[in-house]
This record gives structure tokens, C-alpha cells and sequence, in this order.
């Protein structure tokens, strides 16, 4: 599927953000149980003064839709639930994902138990999708890191890393957990929080940059 480069960035796994869910191991979680997914391939619309989550788009390789990138949101109850994919309300075919190391890890290692399922499970999957779409509302979809959201938002991750990281992780791989480790854990864990959400918040506002400006005015010309 060929896009504008003019008009649109494309966002694949070597995007800092895509790499991020590929390699941090906690967000496996959000793969495996909540069914959260980021797409293989996201168009950001370079001609757009909009805020970045505003101009965003998904296309489907399949009927060649591009979606508005908030289409798969909480609020509209299609955030979650993912697990096979994004799946498209145009035509009913599932967006290829990026999956997360530690999940494809597990997976692999899980394939006997759920493997034989795999199909049916997908299949029903896929018929309960479209009543999920119906009537869904772009409009509601708040950007969760804008204004003093994003302290909340980073807080939460915060903690969700510092659970994993510090209790969950250590566990499993029998490590001690000792209380020198929590008490560094979470100051840590607070200020990579914040960090992240501050992050996220310059990042999701941003609108146009001066060199997308500049590229496209002169593509125009």
C-alpha cells in the first residue's frame, strides 16, 4: 500500500514510541489481557495544524481505509479487547499489529496449550467486532495527556511499572524482593511517571512542526 509522503509521516516500529511497546516487557500485560494493540503502520497528517492525536490516521491494508486513529479508544469502548488486531469497520478485516517481545515470547511458549483454539477463538472474535463500532463518537475522545490530565496518566503508568517491575518480575524469575528495593523503587518509578507523562503530553499536543510546514509549502510550490 503506497501513501503520500508528502502529505503524511509514516510511523512504523523504528518510531521510538512503536519500539517502546516491542521492548518494555510490562507492557505484555497490556497485550495479553487487556487486548490493547498498536498498529503496524500509523500516518500522521503533515499538512494538519491539528494536535498530533487529531491527525493521526490507521489505514487498512485491505480496503485501503484510512481511519482516524482514535477509532480504537476506551471511551468508545474499542480500546481494549484487541487481541487478534485492529479491526476495521469499513470492510471487517483485521489491521496487522506490532507485538510486544515479551508477549511474543510467551505466546511462543504457550502455542501447545492455546494454539488448537487459535481459529475458533478468532472467529468469534471477529463476529462480535462490528456491534462494537456502531455509532461510535470521535468527539468524545479526550486527549488523556492535555492539560493536568497528564500528571494522572503518568502516575498511573508509574505505578503500573513499579508493580511489575519491582514485585511482579523478580517473582517469577525467583529474585529476592527485598525492602531496599522498594524503598528505590518508588521514587523512581514516581519520577520516570511524571517524565512520561510530561513526555507524552508535549508530544500528543504538538501540532505541525516548522520543518513539515516548510517541507510542505515547498512541495506545493
Amino acid at each position: 500500500m503506497e501513501y503520500d509522503k508528502k502529505k503524511y509521516k509514516v510511523y512504523t516500529w523504528r518510531h521510538w514510541m512503536v519500539l517502546h511497546w516491542i521492548v518494555n516487557p510490562g507492557l505484555a500485560f497490556n497485550e495479553l489481557v487487556l487486548g490493547q494493540r498498536v498498529p503496524k503502520i500509523s500516518l500522521v497528517d503533515k499538512t494538519s495544524d491539528k494536535p498530533r492525536m487529531e491527525k493521526t490516521y490507521v489505514p487498512c491494508p485491505h480496503c485501503s481505509k484510512l481511519h482516524d486513529g482514535r477509532t480504537w479508544s476506551p471511551q468508545n469502548g474499542t480500546g481494549f479487547n484487541n487481541w487478534f488486531g485492529l479491526y476495521c469497520p469499513n470492510c471487517g478485516g483485521t489491521i496487522p499489529c506490532i507485538t510486544n517481545g515479551l508477549s511474543f515470547v510467551l505466546k511462543c511458549l504457550t502455542f501447545p496449550v492455546w494454539g488448537w483454539f487459535r481459529k475458533s477463538l478468532k472467529k468469534r472474535w471477529l463476529e462480535k467486532q462490528p456491534q462494537r463500532y456502531e455509532g461510535i463518537d470521535l468527539n468524545i475522545v479526550p486527549n488523556p495527556f492535555d492539560k493536568k490530565s497528564w500528571k494522572a496518566t503518568g502516575l498511573t503508568w508509574g505505578v503500573f511499572m513499579f508493580l511489575v517491575m519491582t514485585f511482579i518480575f523478580p517473582f517469577f524469575e525467583g529474585e529476592e524482593i527485598t525492602l531496599d528495593s522498594v524503598l528505590i523503587a518508588i521514587p523512581f518509578w514516581t519520577i520516570a511517571g511524571f517524565g512520561f507523562g510530561y513526555a507524552m503530553k508535549i508530544y500528543t499536543s504538538r501540532t505541525a512542526g516548522k520543518n513539515d510546514r516548510t517541507t510542505t509549502a515547498n512541495n506545493g510550490s
